[in-house]
């Protein structure tokens, strides 16, 4: 069953709207065997009907004592008449029964130009082996038997009944021919339209929710993505409303978390400068220099977890980058510091946040520089992406730990050199860019010795852009 059930909403709406009005259509498909079944007994209600008239009038005009006599002989194998003392008691009739007996004193009152009293005891279809007519074997047969068991009223007051059995006089009911019309126009064609509308109604109705969707993904990839719009029914708009709370209460937590830290940072400032005072006061300069020390990486470690807090400018918005210009000069600073760097390929402007991409870079850049001591940036640019490749020299990372390099404060410790500053932020800092501008950050130790990071920042399918 569960290759049958679709794992969309939209499908499965869809085959519950379908399943629903092939259902109700089954149950109505009564009203087809009705229609069916008094079209069939229509012809032999009208000839039983006409030859029991012709049969009257014959009787009326004998005299009363060769009436019962004759009626043997007008009766035949298919049709028999008997005088009876009086008549059936009246019994509740099915609705089909009565349109019958409504047809057969209709006719019988135009043959004999006056109405007489008649009550159907029987009325149905019958197959060729005598067996009563269902709503499966009407579809099979072509000629159809009607059986009729009548009482009728005499102007004299006596009762005759009638026992008959009567045809279609030759005219065939072609049950395949009306099979094929009432499937093809009642259940294809309905088939076709439930579905097309299903298919139309459904996504008009699930296009809200994909769009609420969409929108979460995006405030995943970047938290200052634009706000829902309230629009479409109440209980989308309901839930575009707390959605877009819920944002701005993420976006109000995180700019509190930042002026906390901010204000951690600031405050600490103050005593670490004061103890730096004090420091060069000592006379012991190998005390002084562990203090020395031992301040400097405080401060270090509070300015870059400051750094990886902001990650990105809540502030800034996207703008059209010079991706060349942007290297080169990342190139150049490196170099006037005593570094080796090498650029090749050229990139057409990318919708980015500039500051924050630099910012990824230039730390994808110093980490190659700080283990590798040489770095080499490589630029593909495609129309679906930009790929931004820096690869170095160094000892690599074990294949372990490629992704959890990548966490917050994580320094892989014996394969890098922990005495030449940082404290795991950069590539932490770097991830968040890149997923911020719904690209990725990829890491693989090349054959042939060091490491190669690739920053992928798509070009198609920009939320922001």
């Amino acid at each position: 069953m569960k290759w049958f059930w679709p794992r969309s909403l939209t499908g499965r709406l869809v085959i519950i709207m379908v399943i629903g009005m092939l259902s109700a259509q089954l149950m109505t498909g009564t009203i087809w065997f009705d229609m069916r079944y008094g079209k069939a007994m229509e012809v032999p209600t009208r000839l039983v009907a006409s030859e029991l008239a012709l049969r009257i009038r014959l009787l009326e005009t004998l005299p009363l004592e060769q009436q019962v006599a004759m009626l043997a002989k007008i009766s035949s194998p298919h049709f028999t008449l008997k005088q009876i003392d009086q008549p059936a008691e009246s019994t509740r009739t099915e609705t089909r029964h009565q349109a019958v007996a409504m047809l057969f004193e209709n006719v019988l009152e135009q043959q004999l130009g006056q109405h007489l009293p008649t009550r159907i005891l029987k009325a149905d279809l019958q197959n060729r082996d005598g067996s009563e007519s269902s709503f499966f074997s009407l579809l099979r047969e072509d000629f159809p038997e009607g059986h009729f068991v009548v009482q009728v009223e005499l102007p004299d007051h006596r009762w005759l009944e009638v026992n008959a059995h009567e045809g279609q006089a030759g005219l065939s009911m072609a049950p395949q021919t009306a099979l094929y019309d009432y499937l093809m126009r009642i259940y294809v064609l309905r088939i076709i339209a439930i579905v097309a509308i299903a298919l139309i109604v459904v996504r008009l109705v699930m296009k809200p929710l994909k769009k609420l969707a969409n929108a979460a993904e995006q405030l995943g990839e970047n938290i200052h993505s634009p706000p829902l719009d309230v629009t479409g029914p109440d209980e989308v708009k309901q839930a575009a409303q707390a959605f877009n709370i819920m944002q701005r209460k993420l976006i109000d937590g995180i700019a509190e978390r930042t002026r906390f830290l901010a204000a951690v940072s600031h405050d600490l400032r103050s005593p670490i400068t004061r103890m730096k005072l004090r420091t060069e006061m000592l006379k012991d300069e190998a005390a002084q220099a562990k203090f020395r020390k031992d301040l400097e990486e405080m401060e270090a470690m509070v300015t870059s977890t400051l750094h990886f807090v902001r990650n990105i400018d809540t502030e800034e918005q996207l703008r059209n980058v010079d991706i060349n210009a942007l290297l080169e000069s990342l190139k150049i600073d490196a170099e006037e510091i005593g570094s080796q760097v090498t650029l090749h390929g050229k990139a057409q402007p990318l919708p980015a946040y500039a500051r924050s991409l630099r910012r990824c870079v230039q730390n994808l850049l110093e980490n190659a520089i700080r283990y590798g001591q040489t770095a080499h940036i490589e630029v593909v640019d495609t129309p679906a992406q930009l790929q931004i490749i820096i690869s170095d020299q160094g000892p690599g990372i074990p294949p372990e730990l490629l992704e959890q390099v990548m966490e917050p404060f994580m320094r892989v410790e014996g394969s890098r050199n922990t005495h030449t500053g940082g404290f795991g932020l950069g590539l932490s800092i770097a991830r968040t860019v890149a997923q911020a501008h719904r690209g990725r950050l990829t890491l693989r130790n090349r054959e042939a010795g060091g490491l190669e990071v690739t920053l992928t920042l798509p070009r198609t399918n920009r939320s922001n852009a």
